[in-house]
């Protein structure tokens, strides 16, 4: 029998807590996480990779305790910035969460931070870190945006992608494990020894499929795509090490702010070769590089789908310097689950936060960013005010929201700086997703079943609407996450917002239904008996992402609306009202949980070197920044 749709629920969204919580959000655990199970069940072993960072008595002389605000929770969910056009009903909520107290409003504080998703969390502690004071405003009632997780009916869903990047233990790239180790947190994580396994369209070379495992193990991935295209194995293998290039230069340098120039200086005089390559592929996108060394079209559309499944955009429209990240620290780093859900980092993190000094407060809905002076190109941020009516004042302010949000949002009645006119010029959003989080018998799955699937039936229709269906199993690597007998299922494809509007009540609730069902119905081509497997079911739509996450049509970020000079058009951490700073996937170097996580890391540097808690050079960051601003508006 088919199993039911959620009554009344939106999937994919952060505004859903554990049944039953109290206390501090963020600092408890779920009081379903269960003891290891079954071990038929287990798909691999649960051999956790712990982080080998600093002790909590080595962050005790820089943090100090802070605080957990949070205003009394119930079930009505707070409304949206963006204001929905439709009557979904409320999610379930956590109960009644313990009133902690209120933020100051007398306090100046060093950063105010709009939004407590990853990017906003890494600003937050890596500013607390280093002695400044941050209050963190997050909308919802837990923190994480598109990365936190919920529970329904015993298990425990991840909202967006279960496939962590940056939580290795070596090099400089795992961003997440620094980010936490900088508040003297850590966490328990389960690798993933296949990082994909990709189900890709039948062909004259490829008759029943091109499928394709990316093996931790590089050499191992190389050997089996060289197999499926042995006349492209010296292209594929130059490709591919070209890719190693950026990232071992990457994977040596201290990632900060790019806007810094006192810091690129000192990067600079240490790695010079790794500033130099990294300068070489600046305006390179994947795609010409790949097109260099690779004349299969077959393969030429694998190194398209490499690359749409995180920027979702083709290989000709990423830049060289983002694949290069990710195609290498899946080998190097590899991908490892987050034991309990991967909101265990933002939670993780918050306590962090709090640790160092810091405070977060949650349900406060930011309605307007403050500003002082009418000139678009001279304007300073000077806090924020709630739609209660409180204002928070702040030395600068951080803006997790997208810029669209940002500006035309939170700053309504203000003149767009130019140099957000160019950046709309660059840029447009990016599409949302639909989302169905499932339930499964265990039974469902064969031996060898991979956790993380990538499903496309015909490369036409890859970019399209649901074209592309992304299938996350994470009760694989983590049995905890789904009650005994069962798999937790997560399967989300690219949707446009404009196809789920002008409707309401039934006929929304009919609609997903609709294409829900013939989702499960192209699954059944890989997943066979899917139909009879699922016990629960709940769809989200980009109206979900929208009212949830607080996000303009729901979009994860922006994506060229022409063909993109690599990384160089993409904006920065600062914008053109001083003191006003965006972070998230609206910024260098883009989507991504461990992208935005960089991004966090940028943000926090620059904010702080013009606070004066970090050194600059005076004499040359004007000019270079303006240099800067001038090459990415003309790119």
């Amino acid at each position: 029998m088919q199993g039911r749709l959620a009554s009344g629920s939106e999937a994919s969204t952060s505004g859903r807590c554990w049944r039953g919580q109290s206390g501090a959000l963020g600092q408890s655990r779920p009081s379903t996480i269960r003891p290891a199970k079954r071990a038929a069940q287990r798909a691999v072993g649960s051999r956790n990779a712990q982080a080998h960072l600093p002790s909590r008595s080595q962050h005790a002389s820089r943090c100090r305790p802070g605080v957990v605000l949070a205003a009394t929770a119930s079930a009505e969910a707070p409304s949206a910035a963006v204001e929905s056009d439709d009557d979904e009903r409320q999610p379930v909520s956590a109960g009644r969460a313990e009133q902690l107290g209120t933020a100051s409003t007398e306090t100046l504080y060093d950063a105010v931070v709009v939004g407590g998703g990853m990017g906003g969390l890494t600003a937050a502690t890596q500013m607390a870190a280093k002695g400044a004071k941050v209050l963190v405003l997050e909308k919802y009632i837990i923190p994480g945006g598109s990365a936190g997780r919920y529970e329904r009916e015993g298990y425990i869903f991840d909202v967006g992608s279960s496939m962590m990047f940056g939580m290795g233990d070596q090099g400089t790239t795992n961003l997440i494990t620094r980010a936490l180790a900088a508040v003297g947190r850590r966490m328990n994580t389960i690798p993933d020894p296949t990082q994909i396994h990709y189900r890709l369209p039948k062909s004259k070379a490829h008759p029943q499929g091109l499928e394709v495992k990316v093996w931790r193990d590089y050499d191992e991935f190389i050997a089996e795509l060289t197999r499926k295209f042995p006349h492209e194995a010296t292209g594929i293998r130059k490709f591919y090490d070209e890719c190693w290039k950026v990232f071992n230069s990457l994977n040596c340098l201290q990632l900060k702010s790019l806007e810094e120039p006192r810091y690129l200086l000192g990067e600079f005089f240490k790695h010079p070769l790794a500033c130099l390559t990294l300068a070489s592929f600046l305006t390179t996108n994947s795609g010409d590089v790949a097109r260099r060394h690779i004349k299969d079209p077959e393969l030429l559309s694998f190194i398209d789908i490499e690359c749409y499944c995180w920027s979702t955009v083709l290989a000709e429209f990423t830049p060289m310097i983002n694949a290069g990240m990710v195609f290498c620290d899946r080998h190097y780093g590899g991908i490892n689950y987050p034991k309990g859900g991967v909101g265990r980092i933002a939670e993780e993190m918050v306590a962090g936060l709090v640790e160092c000094g810091g405070a977060i407060e949650y349900k406060a809905n930011v309605r307007e960013i403050l500003t002082e002076g009418s000139d678009p190109e001279n304007m300073t941020a000077t806090g924020v005010r709630l739609a209660d009516g409180r204002v928070f004042r702040g030395k600068t302010v951080i803006s997790n929201a997208t810029r669209w949000d940002t500006f035309e949002g939170l700053m309504p009645s203000r003149e767009l700086p130019k140099s957000e006119v160019a950046f709309r010029g660059r840029y447009t959003k990016s599409p949302s997703f639909l989302s169905m989080h499932m339930g499964v018998r265990a039974d469902l799955l064969p031996q060898g079943c991979e956790c993380h699937q990538i499903l496309v039936e015909d490369w036409a229709e890859m970019e399209s609407a649901r074209g592309t269906l992304f299938v996350s199993i994470p009760s694989l690597l983590d049995p905890d996450v789904s009650p005994d007998g069962t798999h937790l299922m997560h399967v989300f494809t690219p949707d446009w917002v404009d196809d789920w509007t002008g409707m309401g009540g039934s006929a929304y609730e009919n609609k997903k239904k609709e294409v829900s069902d013939s989702i499960i119905k192209r699954l059944e081509a890989y997943f066979p008996g899917i139909t009879d497997a699922i016990v629960f079911r709940e769809v989200g739509t980009p109206r979900t992402h929208r009212r949830f996450l607080n996000r303009a049509d729901g979009s994860y970020g922006p994506i060229p609306s022409r063909r993109p000079l690599g990384m160089l058009g993409m904006p920065m951490n600062r914008t053109a009202v001083k003191g006003l700073y965006c972070v998230g996937d609206s910024t260098f170097p883009g989507q991504g949980v461990n992208a935005v996580v960089f991004s966090g890391f940028g943000c926090a540097h620059r904010a702080l070197c013009d606070l004066g808690l970090q050194p600059t050079l005076p004499i040359i960051d004007g000019a270079y920044n303006k240099l800067l601003s001038s090459a990415r508006d003309a790119a």
